[in-house]
């Protein structure tokens, strides 16, 4: 059954085309991630599919009835059919009012599952999600016999719930079939694919210029000889004037061919290379190094709040350089670790010469007159070329570096945030879900910067990918405890 057919579809904003897409169907059975750079217009398809925003131009027809699981700022609570639903997820209404991320996104899931539809459509669900919370999310998404279009920066999620994916890039569709992973392989190929047709044409255009170059310059050597030849002998008969004919009828067999090798050129078009895969090194100054091999170490530290036990007698050795992923439900007391580190409370012993850097996703404070590149510069001792590199791998372009943070997005702003933390004068980085928000290119080379960071960072992430791509050893805050997992 066809659910949704789209038709010329068209939205523009403040100028800037943000959807132009001929032709979008959605069937009841289909699962599809949708991916695609912050900023490039994912909600807002969401939006149009589903008739909440008046359409520029295009036509949409829906044929069934559709649920929206919001991003968190446009949660509203509401009556929720299934209350096992709820119970599985944790929630709980009689404290709706002082709900945590976790518990809100809970409670938006609870709602849509709970509702009877021939689709859902669902924008970031994971985020705030435990990892109970995802696996749970999963296994309803698997059996659920309507229709999904999913946005996620969730890797794993993606992996496991869809088997198609919408790629939105300048405001159209490109479709794969398969999860996250066969798409990047495909991805993959049409980069190589794309090198080598660059290669060829940029090879083929070098001999056709390096034939015309030759062809020229032959025609110039005969025109040199021709020229010599009248100065010598103006006045001779009718056999020079022969020879002289012959002679330019070479030259003009050589710019003709010239002529035509230009035309080849022209007909070869424009291949564009594929964009760069940029590297991104880490280093640190000598006056950062630190030497002792567990710069942060718990010795039986204790923690409450009022009658709840956070941590109770935990004792631990972080080691120099370690990738250290802190997981748990939410509540546990994670970020509650995060902020005894921070605060050398008792029990906590810091390297004497340890400089720590902690990302807080809501605690940003900047001058919004200031523009990118002056923001990135303080506090850092790169060079204005390793800033860009870095900017470059998170998504911003050469205009963006220009920027004043008043005109930046929030999305914008978490990414420069990461990439001022990698960069400044730090050499222990604590990062609170780091991942959150960031669209999948962003999560990806953030993987890769968190891999190659030579000082030692502790990270709190429920990302499946990231914890496997980043962390060398792996802890659980768990009732009390702090358990090695890996």
């Amino acid at each position: 059954m066809l659910l949704i057919k789209a038709k010329d579809i068209y939205v523009e904003y403040l100028g800037r085309e943000v959807l132009d897409i001929d032709q979008l169907e959605l069937y009841e059975y289909d699962r599809i991630g949708l991916v695609g750079a912050n900023g490039a217009g994912k909600s807002t398809l969401f939006k149009a599919l589903l008739g909440k925003i008046p359409l520029q131009h295009g036509k949409i027809e829906r044929e069934g009835t559709f649920t929206y699981i919001p991003q968190l700022e446009e949660a509203v609570v509401q009556d929720v059919q299934d209350y096992s639903i709820m119970g599985k997820l944790g929630v709980n209404l009689v404290h709706a009012e002082a709900m945590s991320g976790g518990e809100e996104t809970r409670l938006k899931i609870a709602q849509a599952l709970s509702e009877e539809v021939h689709g859902i459509f669902a924008d970031e669900p994971t985020c705030h999600l435990d990892r109970e919370g995802i696996d749970f999310l999963v296994n309803r998404f698997k059996h659920y016999r309507g229709a999904l279009l999913i946005i996620s920066h969730d890797r794993y999620f993606l992996d496991q719930v869809v088997d198609k994916i919408w790629e939105l890039q300048d405001g159209r569709i490109t479709e794969y079939w398969g999860g996250y992973t066969d798409y990047l392989m495909q991805k993959e190929e049409e980069r190589q694919s794309q090198l080598t047709q660059y290669k060829q044409y940029v090879a083929e255009r070098e001999r056709l210029e390096q034939a015309i170059e030759e062809k020229r310059s032959l025609a110039r050597k005969l025109d040199q000889k021709a020229k010599g030849a009248d100065k010598k002998n103006s006045s001779e008969s009718g056999g020079r004037l022969g020879h002289q004919k012959s002679q330019g009828s070479k030259q003009k067999k050589l710019h003709n061919a010239a002529k035509n090798m230009e035309r080849r050129i022209e007909a070869l078009g424009e291949v564009i290379a594929p964009e760069a895969i940029r590297s991104v090194q880490f280093r640190q100054v000598k006056a950062l190094e630190l030497h002792n091999p567990f710069p942060i170490v718990g010795n039986e530290i204790v923690k409450r709040f009022g009658d709840k036990v956070i941590f109770d007698n935990v004792s631990f050795q972080f080691p120099l350089g370690g990738k250290i992923a802190i997981t748990g439900a939410n509540g546990a007391g994670k970020t509650t670790l995060f902020n005894m580190i921070s605060g050398r409370e008792n029990g906590i012993t810091l390297s004497p010469k340890a400089e720590i850097g902690y990302f807080v996703q809501t605690g940003y404070k900047f001058d919004r007159n200031q523009n990118v590149m002056a923001y990135m510069q303080e506090n850092c001792e790169y060079a204005v070329s390793a800033i860009r590199a870095v900017l470059a791998s998170l998504g911003f372009t050469h205009q963006d570096v220009r920027k004043g943070l008043s005109v930046l997005s929030g999305g914008e702003i978490i990414k420069l945030q990461l990439a001022r933390l990698l960069l400044g004068r730090y050499n222990i980085l604590l990062m609170d879900e780091p991942s959150n928000f960031l669209d999948i290119p962003a999560v990806e080379a953030l993987e890769t910067m968190m891999r190659k960071y030579v000082g030692t960072i502790l990270f709190i992430s429920h990302d499946a990918r990231l914890l496997e791509g980043v962390a060398d050893q792996v802890y659980e805050v768990n009732d009390g405890r702090l358990v090695r997992l890996k």
